[in-house]
């Protein structure tokens, strides 16, 4: 391309140099692409950060093992700050005067946080039962320590007095059903076993215990 021009009054043609073109820079995609994954991902991170401090609570946790149907006192637990634990349900440190006087419904472990699953305003001894006393040799009794709640069978043993072998070899023996409301070890020996029986099946374990022909097997930890 040329353009006219003078040169002492003379036209003459001279060269037009061209428009420079300025390159853009090419933007990778795989960097766009991870630039906005970070951007995500920062936002996602404040917003769980700022969920996590808003979910954060004080609840109830057991502070020492509490057997079932145990009533709770304040010894029993403490105040703990969580983050997260409202999934959990638990119940909050204010309502600590509410849960105080109910009952274990299950045996709790020092360290967890306190749900009201956990708690029940029913005593161990229900409805059409009566509690006895059991004074058992070690022998008469499971190996390990019972504790409330547990569930147990009483079971009648021959008498040889009576000539009750055949029976014990039939594998027969009346059958009662209990649940531990509390153990004793006195320093004889024995073992004596706080019983809830039903009200018709009191007498005749009585009369049974009195004659040392009973014992006792656990069917059902609490």
């Amino acid at each position: 391309m040329s353009v006219v021009a003078a040169r002492n009054g003379t036209p003459v043609e001279a060269p037009v140099a061209p428009p420079k073109v300025v390159r853009q820079r090419r933007v990778r995609p795989g960097l766009l692409g991870l630039a906005v994954l970070l951007i995500a991902l920062g936002g996602l991170g404040a917003a769980f950060a700022v969920t996590s401090v808003r979910s954060t609570g004080t609840y109830l946790a057991v502070a020492r093992p509490v057997d079932v149907g145990h009533q709770l006192t304040a010894d029993d637990l403490v105040p703990v700050r969580v983050s997260g634990g409202r999934e959990l349900q638990p119940v909050p440190a204010d309502r600590m005067d509410e849960v105080l006087g109910l009952r274990a419904a299950v045996r709790l472990t020092p360290g967890t946080l306190l749900t009201p699953a956990q708690l029940t305003e029913a005593p161990l001894l229900g409805p059409g039962q009566q509690q006895i006393a059991l004074g058992l040799e070690p022998e008469q009794v499971p190996a390990r320590k019972l504790h409330p709640g547990d569930k147990v069978l009483l079971v009648s043993t021959p008498s040889n007095a009576t000539g009750g072998g055949s029976e014990a070899s039939r594998g027969g023996g009346t059958r009662f059903e209990g649940t531990v409301i509390d153990t004793a070890a006195p320093q004889n020996g024995d073992v004596v076993v706080y019983l809830a029986l039903a009200v018709r099946d009191v007498p005749a374990v009585v009369a049974l215990a009195a004659d040392d022909r009973i014992a006792l097997v656990l069917t059902e930890a609490a």
